[in-house]
């Protein structure tokens, strides 16, 4: 089945779906309303979309088709009269499943000792057919009504298996097994990539960034700073608030393209994921930054290589007990970002404390504007990895699941939230481990006796001329 493109309306009564589906028979249309779900098919497209607020089909309800634009709108009565509909315009959020009703849970409080006896082996074989029959019966009617299957968050168990997954949720692995024949370069985890645990994988992450510090270069761009201060003079177009947000006809074809999944994370698994989301973002802060908004062919590395989870498989991940799992402290934002600070200083061609200080505000601007433009960037992300050979798998395993959890189950206040936090942090330089401010006052130094030997030798010249 084919998912059109769509967009959603409504009115006080009302609520509107318009779909592109040219060249079909407006009789072969079937609709079901199911409270808060709406099935649409008229083949070969098939449209499920999951409303906040339920929906009628009554006879003021109605389906119009219209062959000479190919748009087919349907308009479907509201079960509260006024009632508004937020977040129309997210179309990961339409699409996502109808969240898994939580199943019943069933104690036996006691049982005498006669019925224990009872209880035989038949018996025990025959509610166990009975259970698989009943099990069997509700995925093939939920695969039938509603095209979902039953899902839960499972505890981690214990692995006996050399191989490990990684990238949102841990849910992807196999996407390294080839790494060593592509010019990944990105990588630092080498041919081991599939099978590092997390230990051994921010070990390595560490020790790389470690090796490629380099204190000359450092200082090369605190002394020549001029084109460093045109970026920090630079603002980026997300980070001004304008009204009317509206996603392009391109970014909601590849929003269509999203996958659609039910993401049941822990509350620890949740809080990694906005830590993560924090990295991320401060990459694309630093390459959009840096060539002012305008890719360039190394920008796919650039973005790849400043994210921990991407170049390391290493995400940021939250203490063993949290009391909140929604409450960020300042210690752990601040940590987050200390990651993100040492890789823009070891990789890329800018390396400079100022310009990631820039950086993180500009992520603090991304998220008080809100999931739609955090959303924004992930999908500007997300195209130029998708046009890269060998760095889309950093988009297949991160940024697809990220964009649709960001428009269907982040938080806007919790994204709101922390672009606070965030703004209000400060980082010291002595937290990054490479003695950055000795070697900003060495270079200081330097330029200072310089500037003096200049003055000296402007004044000799100018007594001889006397």
């Amino acid at each position: 089945m084919i998912t059109p493109r769509f967009t959603c309306s409504q009115t006080e009564e009302s609520l509107i779906i318009s779909i592109y589906c040219p060249s079909v028979r407006a009789t072969d249309v079937e609709i079901h309303v199911d409270e808060t779900l709406v099935s649409i098919h008229i083949n070969p497209y098939f449209l499920r979309l999951n409303f906040s607020y339920p929906l009628l089909e009554d006879d003021t309800s109605s389906a119009k088709y219209d062959p000479s634009s190919g748009y087919l709108t349907v308009t479907l009565t509201k079960e509260n009269k006024g009632q508004v509909f937020d977040d129309l315009d997210l179309l990961a959020k339409l699409l996502a499943p109808r969240p898994s009703a939580p199943r019943p849970i069933i104690e036996v409080v006691s049982e005498s000792a006669e019925q224990s006896e009872e209880r035989t082996e038949e018996d025990d074989l025959v509610a166990q057919t009975k259970a698989m029959s009943l099990e069997r019966e509700e995925i093939l009617l939920a695969a039938e009504n509603d095209w979902q299957l039953p899902q839960e968050a499972l505890e981690p168990q214990l692995s006996t298996s050399v191989q490990k997954y990684y990238g949102f949720l841990d849910m992807h692995s196999g996407y390294f097994r080839h790494v060593t024949h592509t010019e990944n370069e990105v990588n630092e985890l080498g041919a081991d990539a599939e099978i590092c645990t997390a230990a051994e994988r921010r070990r390595k992450r560490l020790q790389r960034e470690d090796k490629k510090w380099d204190e000359e270069h450092y200082m090369a761009d605190f002394a020549d700073d001029e084109y460093i201060r045109e970026l920090l003079a630079w603002r980026h177009p997300h980070a001004e608030y304008k009204e009317g947000f509206k996603y392009t006809d391109e970014e909601n074809a590849v929003i269509l393209r999203l996958p659609r999944k039910e993401y049941l994370p822990t509350p620890t698994q949740t809080h990694n994921l906005y830590l993560t989301l924090l990295t991320v973002l401060f990459s694309y802060a630093y390459e959009s930054r840096t060539n002012q908004h305008d890719p360039t062919p190394e920008s796919a590395w650039t973005l790849s290589i400043l994210v921990p989870a991407f170049s390391a498989l290493d995400p940021p991940d939250a203490p063993a007990s949290i009391a909140d799992p929604l409450v960020f402290s300042t210690g752990e934002l601040a940590g987050t970002f200390v990651t993100s600070y040492r890789r823009s200083l070891a990789f890329p061609l800018y390396r400079s404390f100022v310009l990631a200080e820039a950086c993180r505000k500009d992520v603090a601007q991304f998220l008080s504007r809100g999931k739609r433009i955090v959303v924004r960037c992930l999908l500007e992300m997300k195209k130029i990895l998708d046009h890269h050979e060998v760095y889309y798998v950093y988009s297949k395993v991160w940024l697809d699941d990220f964009c649709v959890w960001v428009q269907a189950y982040a938080s806007e206040d919790i994204l709101v939230g922390l672009g606070k936090q965030v703004a209000e942090l400060k980082i010291s330089k002595s937290s990054i481990n490479w003695r950055l401010e000795a070697l900003e006052a060495a270079t200081q130094e330097v330029e200072d006796r310089e500037s003096d030997s200049d003055d000296e030798d402007s004044d000799d010249s100018a007594s001889v001329l006397r």
